[in-house]
């Protein structure tokens, strides 16, 4: 009986062992992030970034990048955002990633963000953080096809004109596809971002559960 006590026991030992091995290996889910079921293709992309370069769906492959939209001119979103995405960077730079992880300020305001517009704008953040814009005939649709919107309401013969746009941070996986966004968190008195504490939270269980 003592025999067959300790058989017992060791099987029990061995079931346990398999059962958190697997519960090891099984990737995490993302807490914050709000995923599509499927990655959504980009739409064509033609853009000019900060230094003067193309910008197209091909550039995007082989990294992540988390984007918004906005503009330099903007008030409160797009600084406050771009604060919580230069607070976080050099923990994202840290994470085991097989592919890198970038960070993609879009203007939605070509009139006023010019190249040299941009590039001092964004350096003023992080000179490794890229800023892109385009014609709105090549804006809209990416812009849509990332889940996001824009508009300007106001006319843009006033310079002091605003540009209404989301707040989310898309997630733009290594093949070059939406695979979802963090939204803003809204609090009363409290410009709405998203927080660069959940997209740190998030971002080791994403790269875990990319399947290229």
């Amino acid at each position: 009986m003592k025999n067959l006590g300790l058989v017992v026991v060791a099987c029990i030992a061995v079931v346990l062992g398999i059962w958190f091995s697997n519960d090891l290996l099984t990737p995490s889910e993302p807490q914050y992030a709000r995923l599509y079921p499927e990655a959504r293709p980009l739409s064509s992309v033609n853009l000019t970034n900060q230094n003067g370069e193309t910008v197209n769906a091909d550039w995007f492959k082989d990294q992540w990048t988390l984007t918004f939209v906005g503009y330099t001119f903007c008030p409160d979103i797009c600084p406050t955002t771009l604060g919580e995405l230069k607070g976080i960077y050099p923990q994202l730079q840290a994470l085991q990633s097989e592919h890198p992880i970038t960070i993609l300020f879009m203007s939605v305001d070509p009139k006023r963000d010019t190249v040299p517009r941009l590039k001092e704008y964004i350096d003023f953040f992080n000179p490794e953080f890229f800023a892109a814009t385009g014609e709105h005939k090549d804006l809209f649709p990416v812009v849509r096809s990332m889940g996001m919107m824009y508009s300007i309401s106001d006319s843009t013969e006033n310079d002091d004109y605003l540009v209404d746009h989301s707040a989310s941070v898309v997630i733009v996986d290594p093949n070059g596809h939406v695979a979802g966004r963090f939204m803003p968190t809204v609090e009363p008195g409290k410009v709405s971002v998203s927080e660069g504490a959940q997209i740190l939270a998030d971002m080791p269980a994403l790269i875990e559960g990319f399947k290229g």
